[in-house]
C-alpha cells in the first residue's frame, strides 16, 4: 500500500515540476514575442502592465480571457468540443516526461524515448481535428482538415530528421543521445574550447534545419498558419472557442514551442551538457543550460514568424514533399554511410 502511495505522490510531484517548467516558459515566450515583434516593426510593444517593460502583459491577457464567457455552440458536439483543448495540452505535457534536465533530472528515461516522443507529439493533431469537427462550423471544419493535412505532411520530415540523430548516437534514449554528444572530442580536444561546439549541430546540420522548419509547421505558426488563416477562415478551428478554452489553445501553442525547442536542444545542441563540468555540477547547472538553449531556439521561431509571409496551401505541401522529405532521406543516407565508413 505504501509503495502505491509513493508512486502517486512521486507522479504528482513530477507533473507539478513539468508544469512548473512548461507554463512559466510559455509565458516568458509570449512576452518575448510581444517585445521582439514590436522591435522588428519599430513599435514599443507592452509598456504599462507590470511597470516599465510591460512584463505582466501575458498575465493580464490570461486574466482577461478567464473573465470571458465560455460558450458552446448549439450545433457543437459538446463533449468532444470541451475535451479538445485538454488533448492538445496533454500531448505537450507528455513530451516533457522524457526530456533530461541533468544526468539525474529526468522524469522517466525510456530506452525507446524517441518512439514515445513521436507518438505523444501526434496527440496535438488529434486535438485540433476534434476542435474543428466538433464545433459545428464550416470554417472550423476546413481549418481542422487543413491542420490534419499539414501536420501529417510535416510529421514525416520531423520523424526522418530524428532518425539521423538516432543513427549517429546509436541509441533511442534522449539521455543516451546527450551522453553521445558529451563524449565527443573535436580534433583530439585541441584546443579545449572547441568541445563547446555541439557535435550534432555540425554533423546533423541537414537534420537540424529540417527539424526547425517542420517544428514551425507543427506549431501552425506563420508562414505555416494555413489552419487558422484569419483572412480566409475567421480563426480556423478556433473560431467558436472563447474564454478559458481559447486560452488553453493559445497557451498550447507557446507550450509547444517550449517542448519542441527542448527536444531540438536535446537532440542537436547537447541538451543540458556543458564541457568541463562534473555530473554533480550538471545536475545544478544543467537545467539553466538547457533552458538557455530553449530560449535561443524560441527566439529563432519568433524571428522566422515575423519575417516571412504566409504560404499558399500548394507551396506549403511542396516544401514538405519535394524538399524536406528528400533532404531528410539524404541526411539518413549520408549519416549511415559515414557511420559505416568512419
Amino acid at each position: 500500500m505504501s509503495l502505491e502511495i509513493n508512486f502517486w505522490v512521486m507522479l504528482l510531484i513530477k507533473i507539478g515540476l513539468i508544469l512548473g517548467v512548461m507554463m512559466p516558459g510559455a509565458l516568458v515566450i509570449i512576452f518575448g514575442e510581444l517585445k521582439i515583434s514590436a522591435h522588428m516593426q519599430s513599435r514599443i510593444g507592452p509598456y504599462f502592465a507590470g511597470g516599465r517593460w510591460g512584463w505582466a502583459q501575458p498575465l493580464a491577457d490570461g486574466l482577461k480571457f478567464m473573465q470571458k464567457e465560455d460558450l458552446v455552440p448549439a450545433a457543437a458536439d459538446a463533449t468532444v468540443y470541451k475535451l479538445a483543448p485538454y488533448v492538445v495540452l496533454m500531448g505537450t505535457l507528455a513530451t516533457f516526461v522524457i526530456i533530461p534536465f541533468g544526468p539525474d533530472l529526468v522524469a522517466r528515461d525510456l530506452d525507446l524515448g524517441i518512439f514515445y516522443l513521436l507518438a505523444v507529439s501526434s496527440l496535438s493533431t488529434l486535438g485540433v481535428l476534434m476542435a474543428g469537427w466538433s464545433s459545428g462550423n464550416k470554417y472550423s471544419l476546413i481549418g481542422g482538415l487543413r491542420a490534419a493535412a499539414q501536420l501529417i505532411a510535416y510529421e514525416l520530415p520531423l520523424v526522418l530528421a530524428v532518425v539521423g540523430v538516432a543513427i549517429q548516437a546509436e541509441t533511442l534514449s534522449l539521455s543516451g543521445i546527450v551522453d553521445a554528444q558529451s563524449g565527443w572530442q573535436w580534433f583530439g580536444a585541441s584546443p579545449e574550447w572547441l568541445n563547446i561546439i555541439p557535435p550534432f549541430l555540425i554533423l546533423q546540420i541537414i537534420g537540424f534545419s529540417v527539424f526547425v522548419v517542420a517544428s514551425l509547421a507543427e506549431l501552425s505558426r506563420i508562414p505555416f498558419d494555413m489552419p487558422i488563416a484569419e483572412s480566409e477562415l475567421t480563426m480556423g478551428y478556433l473560431t467558436e472557442y472563447s474564454g478559458l478554452r481559447f486560452t488553453m489553445f493559445f497557451l498550447g501553442e507557446y507550450a509547444g514551442m517550449v517542448s519542441l525547442a527542448a527536444v531540438a536542444s536535446t537532440l542537436f545542441l547537447g541538451g543540458y551538457w556543458l564541457p568541463g563540468l562534473s555530473e554533480g555540477a550538471l545536475n545544478v547547472v544543467g537545467p539553466v543550460v538547457l533552458l538557455s538553449k530553449v530560449m535561443l531556439l524560441a527566439f529563432i521561431f519568433i524571428w522566422l514568424r515575423w519575417t516571412f509571409p504566409r504560404l499558399r496551401e500548394d507551396q506549403l505541401q511542396t516544401i514538405a514533399w519535394k524538399w524536406l522529405i528528400p533532404a531528410s532521406l539524404l541526411n539518413i543516407v549520408l549519416t549511415g554511410f559515414f557511420k559505416v565508413v568512419l
